[in-house]
């Protein structure tokens, strides 16, 4: 715009967007078509980064067809026309799909940007109790032998320990982990916030019970605080299969405990949910709560794990 003072950009704040597209089961090609046109809606819309829910190129709900070549062929191919979209958008995108990697199977986060991908996170924890049973089709990312992996004719960063810095945005470093690793007793992204991530993305699947909706309140809320950043958390909505499961569609942004935003529940089509971050804000936080540093000193190990990606948004 013609006066700088009034971009949100200008004054330490970033826009941020959570999609939550329509899905089908086992259909990657329409999965993508979704996805793309969500991204396309958080670009025009000003955000800078936009996070889909986990594996949602392949859905959820796809059981043990996750070990059907034809299935993760077919999510490859996916991949490439969502990371090929993104060439003509100003923004990064943070889509889920499974991918395999060295003779194992890996439930992913994959970051992209300007037609290109950036880095592949895996999953850290597996849930294999109740009505998940993960670890029957996934490797957890310690499992994982290389660094760096080959993907659509790319060598990208694979790991839990990545950051994202957004080269034109100082204080705009960005952290992605899968639905269960917010839900254990120390987060991965709570060392990736000691590490200079401001921002937490969490990519989820998510079925809903009673209740579960306000538990997932109470944990995004608290993790934000504690780590002094935003987070931006989604889930997977209509199109997961319900043969056992429902499915809410629940997008939430927090800042420093604070609710940003919230999207509307249950929906019978895709969604995207807006807000507005205050970096500054977070960045003072952190300089003001000297304990922050204290714990930075204390998990030095973890934190040197940790290596940064650049995002040329």
């Amino acid at each position: 715009m013609s006066n700088p003072f009034f971009n949100l950009y200008s004054h330490g704040f970033a826009r941020v967007a959570v999609g939550v597209p329509e899905c089908r089961v086992a259909d990657p090609a329409f999965n993508a078509a979704q996805t793309i046109a969500l991204a396309q809606q958080a670009a025009q819309g000003g955000a800078v980064l936009a996070a889909f829910p986990e594996l949602g190129l392949s859905a959820y709900t796809c059981d043990d067809l996750f070990h059907q070549k034809a299935l993760l062929d077919a999510c490859e191919a996916a991949l490439a026309q969502v990371v090929e979209a993104t060439a003509d958008l100003d923004i990064a995108i943070v889509v889920g799909a499974p991918l395999r990697v060295a003779h194992q199977l890996f439930n992913c986060a994959v970051v992209a940007a300007g037609g290109r991908i950036l880095g592949v996170v895996p999953k850290t924890y597996l849930p294999n109790y109740g009505e998940f049973y993960e670890a029957r089709q996934f490797s957890a990312a310690d499992c994982a032998i290389d660094a760096r992996i080959d993907l659509l004719g790319q060598t990208v960063p694979f790991g839990a320990e990545l950051l994202f810095q957004m080269e034109k945005l100082p204080l705009f470093q960005f952290h992605v982990e899968i639905c269960e690793d917010v839900w254990v007793p120390i987060p991965p992204s709570s060392f990736a916030a000691l590490a200079g991530a401001t921002v937490l993305v969490n990519l989820s699947a998510s079925n809903i019970v009673v209740g579960k909706s306000a538990y997932r309140h109470q944990l995004v809320s608290q993790q934000s605080a504690r780590c002094l950043s935003a987070y931006m958390y989604t889930s997977a909505g209509r199109g997961e299969s319900s043969t056992d499961l429902a499915w809410d569609g629940q997008a939430l942004i927090y800042e420093n405990g604070e609710l940003l935003a919230e999207s509307e529940r249950f929906l019978n089509h895709s969604h995207l949910l807006f807000s507005d971050v205050d970096l500054e804000r977070l960045s003072r936080e952190r300089m003001r709560q000297s304990t922050f540093g204290q714990s930075v000193r204390r998990h030095q190990d973890e934190v040197r794990k940790f290596r940064r990606v650049a995002v040329p948004v």
